[in-house]
């Protein structure tokens, strides 16, 4: 992820509202205890999925891939009064953590943790959607959208977090990818190419395609 200029990331943290007491928090507990910390979603993306959800200000959210609960956190601060946040964990084993956590930021009461495999889950859910945030397999990220897609509302948003991969993506023109590689080159084209959605790529931390249902 580190392919921004260093002092341009920190120079926009910097003039980013900071993140709460229980983010800054949940980062280090992420960090010192959990693999693959990076994965967490960190201050100027939740910031802006913070923003986004504020500016929908959504009823229903669905979030595919909770790891620690920080983009859950951040999601949740734009929910509709009475809203609800439905956010699917495959790692069952991060759910005593994610939910102290949603308690110490007050939003328990609108936060369905679900464990389980998202793909089955999604097919289950009879709710109506106006964001969705997909932070999860990533050779299933056409899956997520072609089972989600239905039950997203008309204008509403589903955005999809890594899909620079590192700058990875680029290895197409080399010839050299590995499967997640692949994956992401393969839906950033699918979405590009998509009748269903408009789009843009946005270069922040490690690229987010933002999508809206049309």
């Amino acid at each position: 992820m580190d392919f921004i200029d260093k002092e341009i990331l920190d120079y926009s943290e910097n003039h980013t509202t900071a993140e709460s007491k229980v983010l800054k928090e949940l980062t280090r507990d992420t960090y010192a205890n959990i693999l693959m910390p990076r994965m967490l979603s960190g201050h100027l993306q939740g910031r802006l999925l913070s923003m986004f959800s504020k500016m929908i200000s959504p009823t229903n959210i669905l979030e595919i891939g909770t790891f620690t609960g920080y983009s859950a956190i951040c999601l949740a601060e734009g929910l509709a009064h009475n809203g609800t946040l439905y956010t699917i964990e495959v790692n069952e084993e991060l759910e005593e953590m994610i939910l102290s956590y949603f308690e110490k930021a007050g939003i328990s009461s609108k936060v369905k943790l679900i464990i389980g495999d998202a793909l089955k889950i999604i097919s289950e859910l009879e709710v109506e959607f106006e964001l969705v945030f997909i932070d999860a397999e990533k050779i299933n990220y056409a899956n997520y959208f072609n089972e989600v897609i239905s039950k997203v509302k008309t204008g509403g948003y589903i955005i999809a977090d890594n899909v620079l991969w590192s700058g990875k993506i680029l290895g197409n023109q080399q010839g050299k990818l590995d499967k997640d590689t692949d994956a992401l080159v393969k839906f950033n084209k699918f979405i590009q190419d998509s009748p269903l959605v408009e789009n843009l790529l946005l270069p922040i931390r490690d690229g987010l395609m933002i999508m809206r249902k049309i």
